[in-house]
């Protein structure tokens, strides 16, 4: 019994080390990523929004 339960935490541990070793934080590719979509949301925003702004302004101007 005590032999399955040093064996048991032995293992545990193992796995604890080889988690903790992976875990390095981002790489370049993760933060290439990220500025892709932060970039892709951005362009949207700016189409979305420079259409409704753009006839806006039209419209205004039509006005005055």
């Amino acid at each position: 019994m005590l032999y399955g339960l040093t064996r048991l935490l032995n293992g545990l541990a193992r796995c604890q080390a080889v988690l903790q070793h992976q875990q390095r934080g981002a790489t370049a590719v993760e933060y290439g990523l990220m500025v892709t979509l932060i970039a892709v949301v951005i362009i949207g925003g700016v189409t979305f929004l420079g259409k409704n702004v753009s006839s806006l302004f039209q419209g205004v101007a039509g006005k005055v």
